[in-house]
């Protein structure tokens, strides 16, 4: 066993040793009552790594009487479920006629093979738990989905890895007991907010600085924060730019510079930068937030994002950081007005779902000089021969002639521009 990593060697063996994750495996949660009474169905273990979704079917095949099978979707296919599926239907081999199949990193599984297994879920054949840090309502098929409960991990909180760092170092038989190691709560407490929640991450960066420091004189390895920030390189940052992570980080940092929150907005995109975003990916994403949710409350925020993006593309990483902190901010502390968005939201679904009418005939061209005689154009008034540049002239078509779609606010920028327009059309 002392081959063997440590994180695997201290996987709990049951519910009472496993830490964390208390909204599903509580006492009396739902998922422990399936667990403890094994009457498990299939189930989906969605979260990050190093969450518990593997110690929990490690604990499922100790405590259940089924035929237990550990399949990667990396690495089988539709013949190894065939193969699992007869093995199972075996009476001499399977009494019961069932098998819990732990399926983990399920999302690799192409849907052909995922539909494989509908069919022997369905008749209860096999009782399927799937892994995967993926979310399993985008990669998994809504066929398997729709037969199985979907359970979320959570992130371990920093609480949780102290407890598995220290029941580590203090168990003999599993664990590192017997290494004599002398390590100050301050540098566990450094490893485990490192981990960022990841207990896998965490143990292993322990047991490498354990096995790789020399004990001192009187037999004791010493293990100091400078040890374990070495073993650990650097802080874990828990995303995944081709995974749902990326997805909720994007949607913090945007949301973060709509609701005006300058050090949420600089907290995102520190994560965004670390885990290896395109910054132009970034920039984008910051020139239409300055459209979307500034808009004419700041007309300059816009043309701050748009040199913003142009910068980037110029300079590159690590100095893209600060223009896209600048333009970030920019919008962040910025007056804010989504006039623009709602406006053109509502004209377009009018003109997508509603008849509109035609175009007024002075409105239209007449590049043909007989069209003139079909009306186009007649009647059309050149808005800069009148006072103010402005004529009092119907520019919608008739069947929506009163409609509103710019609906500015009385404030900022756009409070000047509101009056502007009504003075303009009062005089």
């Amino acid at each position: 066993m002392i081959n063997q990593p440590l994180a695997y060697r201290m996987s709990p063996m049951n519910l009472d040793e496993f830490v964390g994750q208390k909204h599903i495996v509580g006492q009396g949660k739902l998922l422990r009552r399936l667990i403890e009474s094994d009457r498990l169905r299939s189930v989906i273990f969605y979260g990050p790594s190093g969450s518990g979704k593997t110690a929990l079917a490690r604990i499922i095949s100790n405590m259940t009487q089924l035929n237990f099978v550990a399949l990667n979707a990396v690495t089988c296919g539709i013949a190894d479920i065939k193969q699992l599926v007869s093995d199972t239907q075996n009476q001499f081999l399977n009494p019961k006629g069932r098998s819990l199949l732990f399926l983990d990193e399920i999302h690799r599984f192409n849907k052909a093979q995922q539909d494989s297994l509908l069919p022997h879920i369905e008749n209860g054949t096999i009782i399927l738990i799937g892994a995967t840090t993926e979310n399993p309502y985008f990669e998994v098929n809504k066929a398997l989905i729709s037969r199985s409960t979907v359970f979320m991990l959570n992130p371990l909180e920093t609480e949780d890895i102290l407890k598995i760092l220290t029941n580590a170092l203090t168990d003999k038989e599993k664990g590192l007991g017997n290494f004599n190691v002398e390590v100050s709560d301050e540098s566990l407490q450094s490893l485990a907010t490192a981990s960022n929640g990841d207990a896998r991450i965490a143990l292993n960066a322990l047991e490498l600085a354990v096995i790789t420091s020399k004990p001192r004189a009187d037999g004791k390895i010493l293990i100091s924060v400078e040890d374990l920030k070495e073993s650990i390189q650097n802080k874990s940052i828990r995303f995944d730019k081709n995974a749902q992570e990326h997805y909720d980080n994007i949607s913090a940092f945007i949301k973060s510079m709509r609701g005006s929150d300058p050090d949420a907005t600089l907290h995102y995109l520190a994560k965004l930068l670390l885990a290896g975003e395109d910054i132009n990916f970034i920039a984008r994403r910051i020139m239409i937030c300055a459209a979307e949710d500034v808009g004419l409350a700041n007309p300059q925020a816009l043309v701050q994002a748009e040199a913003c993006a142009s910068a980037v593309r110029m300079i590159g990483m690590p100095e893209a950081a600060l223009i896209l902190s600048q333009a970030a901010l920019y919008i962040a502390i910025s007056h804010k007005s989504n006039s623009a968005y709602l406006g053109i939201k509502k004209a377009m679904d009018d003109v997508k779902n509603i008849d509109t009418g035609e175009i007024p005939m002075w409105l239209r061209n007449a590049p043909i000089e007989d069209m003139k005689d079909l009306g186009y154009g007649k009647g059309y008034k050149y808005a800069h021969d009148f006072e103010n540049n402005y004529v009092d002239l119907q520019y919608l078509p008739d069947k929506i002639k009163d409609k509103i779609y710019f609906e500015p606010s009385e404030k900022d920028i756009e409070g000047t521009l509101l009056e502007w327009i009504k003075k303009r059309k009062k005089s």
